[in-house]
């Protein structure tokens, strides 16, 4: 977006962090078959801003995080040790799997082990998580966010993910610029809420011919149907043959064609916050609007209820507070404050405002509070804390060296890599994309933010197709649908309908708002969850389950709207663990703490 800060969605979100992590000692209490990395590359230097090219190499990583490209890739799963108490591998698959012995990509992987030796009758095998996207990255899902999914889901399992091909560190990559200040300069000058149309839909065929310059014959084979074959391809490096599975956001596309492609090799499959498979591969992005205005709502709703002490924007009646809100657009939209402190600078204006709303939508049990109080400062003249909100950098034109930026910004053209890949082709001319957007905005007054993930492909170079449907299957053990009844992005009705294409799905329903069931602390749906990973065992149909606390806003204990905890002392640390879901699934699904440029993708 251009002007003020750029936001990007990933459910990861989703879910690239900008953390850096250290590389420790080995672990000795994990699973014995992991050997130290040994380097098959001289050391790595370090690149300067200038001289960055945009095929990163192996070498390239160790300026992000673990020293990657020490691992050599191999058929088989050998695991190192990385981070504090995890560990690494990168599986060499097919890039083309109709050539076998053909070129290779480079998957990156990570663990959490199991606290069980797999020869242990008590072990469970790996579980397989994707964080959304589409383009988000799993390695950082599970440093963030990996403990508290072993608590939840049991010590018995593996928690595992990975970089899908052509995403982070599973080379090669969609990286369409030479640089990344010309890639920051490009993307500077994206904005679906403030450019118009008619330019957006220059720079997506702009952004085509950037992409076809870019690749030497691997850009077509980065697509979902690829990666859900990568992903039997890690089961089976596993010796299992059906594959146990935690897909989020996009990665309920991912799932549910993994389900369609391979019924019979699925153990246990999870998807949550489900989009419509079939509008996701029509290029569609028309029917994930349709709850948006209900978590809109919730703030507004919820903020009466908490009152002036809890809610800082407090006003008597929930239509106060939306004109409140109104009027805060109006004045950004007239008159843009500038800024600037001590580490950064920028122009606040009406882009930033909406950036910081819909991006709190995701995650309303721990984005409302903070949006509320930046409100209440901007309503002041205050800027700064929504500027702290949205996070940083905010300043977009200074150099960062470290591929750890780059590796970042990189996300935005692995989305536009997968989603264009995926779906039908675009109409390349400027008449449909005004259509378009006319036919969205009767969806939703978010249509503004959410175009661009049609647009974006109106100039893709053609790629053969390799996955169309149906959405149907008789799956080896039935799939558990998880959804919000007030979810921003994949409305519950996404969810029923994707359930119904395979026999003996059921949809676990949470009575919360935000995108995804582990935004809203809830022991009811974490215990069904852990129960199916744990035995096989489905809720019964139409099972509702409702949120610790059904206002998003910081309860006060004991108060009426907070559930009744119902754990035994040895569940503690079980509750422990579905909080620190909630409370640190923002930053595992915001890239760079919440910004990211381009407001696109899930």
């Amino acid at each position: 977006m251009a002007g003020g800060l750029k936001l990007g969605i990933l459910c990861s979100t989703a879910a690239t962090i900008a953390t850096l992590f250290l590389l420790q000692a080995p672990l000795k209490d994990a699973h014995e078959d992991y050997r130290e990395p040994q380097s098959t590359f001289s050391e790595p230097q370090p690149s300067t801003c200038s001289d960055r090219n945009s095929s990163l190499t192996d070498r390239d990583f160790a300026e992000v995080d673990f020293p990657w490209y020490t691992i050599t890739p191999t058929q088989e799963l050998i695991w190192h040790a990385c981070y504090p108490s995890f560990q690494c591998a990168r599986l060499s698959v097919p890039l083309n799997y109709s050539e076998p012995r053909g070129r290779q990509a480079a998957i990156a992987l990570i663990r959490k082990p199991s606290l069980f030796p797999e020869r242990s009758r008590f072990y469970k095998g790996p579980v397989l998580f994707n964080p959304g996207g589409p383009g988000g990255s799993g390695v950082p899902l599970i440093l963030k966010l990996g403990s508290a999914f072993s608590t939840v889901l049991g010590p018995e399992f593996d928690i595992v993910s990975f970089d899908p091909r052509g995403i982070g560190r599973s080379p090669p990559r969609a990286d369409f610029f030479d640089t990344d200040v010309e890639r920051a300069l490009f993307l500077a000058s994206v904005s679906s809420a403030d450019i118009g149309i008619p330019r957006l839909w220059a720079q997506a065929h702009l952004l085509g011919k950037l992409a076809a310059q870019h690749d030497d014959g691997f850009l077509e084979h980065i697509n979902t149907a690829n990666t859900a074959t990568d992903m039997l391809t890690i089961a089976r490096a596993h010796g299992r043959e059906k594959l146990q599975y935690w897909g989020f956001s996009y990665g309920s596309v991912l799932g549910a064609t993994y389900a369609a492609m391979y019924p019979d090799n699925i153990e246990r499959l999870v998807i949550d916050g489900v989009m419509d498979s079939e509008d996701y591969y029509a290029t569609g992005w028309l029917t994930n609007l349709v709850d948006t205005e209900k978590t809109l709502s919730a703030f507004f709703e919820g903020c009466v209820d908490a009152g002036p002490d809890r809610c800082p924007f407090y006003a008597p009646e929930p239509e106060d507070i939306r004109r409140n809100l109104t009027s805060l657009f109006d004045q950004l939209r007239k008159v843009p404050i500038p800024f600037q402190n001590s580490t950064e600078y920028g122009i606040v204006d009406y882009v930033t405002l909406r950036s910081a709303v819909f991006s709190s939508l995701y995650t309303p049990y721990t984005a409302f509070l903070p949006l509320a109080q930046a409100l209440k400062q901007l309503a002041a003249g205050d800027v700064s804390a929504l500027v702290s909100f949205l996070g940083g950098p905010y300043t977009p034109y200074k150099c960062s060296c470290g591929a750890h930026a780059h590796e970042f910004d990189v996300v935005r053209d692995a989305n536009s890599a997968l989603v264009c890949n995926d779906g039908d082709e675009v109409p390349p001319s400027l008449s449909e994309s005004m259509e378009y957007v006319q036919e969205l905005e009767k969806v939703s007054e978010w249509a503004d933010v959410w175009s661009f993930n049609r647009l974006q492909c109106v100039g893709w170079p053609k790629n053969k197709k390799e996955f169309r449907g149906p959405f149907v299957g008789n799956t080896s053990h039935p799939i558990l649908v998880v959804g919000n009844t007030a979810d921003p992005v994949t409305p519950l009705r996404s969810a029923k309908k994707m359930a119904e294409g395979f026999k003996g799905a059921v949809v676990l329903t949470q009575d919360s708002p935000g995108h995804c069931s582990v935004n809203a602390p809830s022991i009811c749906t974490q215990r069904y969850i852990r129960q199916y990973f744990q035995d096989g065992t489905l809720p019964p149909p139409d099972t509702v389950c409702q949120p610790i606390s059904k206002n998003p806003f910081p309860r006060i204990p004991g108060s009426p709207d907070q559930a009744p905890f119902d754990v035994d002392e040895d569940e503690m640390p079980f509750l422990d663990a579905v909080f620190e879901l909630s409370e640190k699934f923002r930053p595992a699904l915001f890239p760079l703490g919440g910004t990211l440029l381009g407001f696109n993708g899930l």
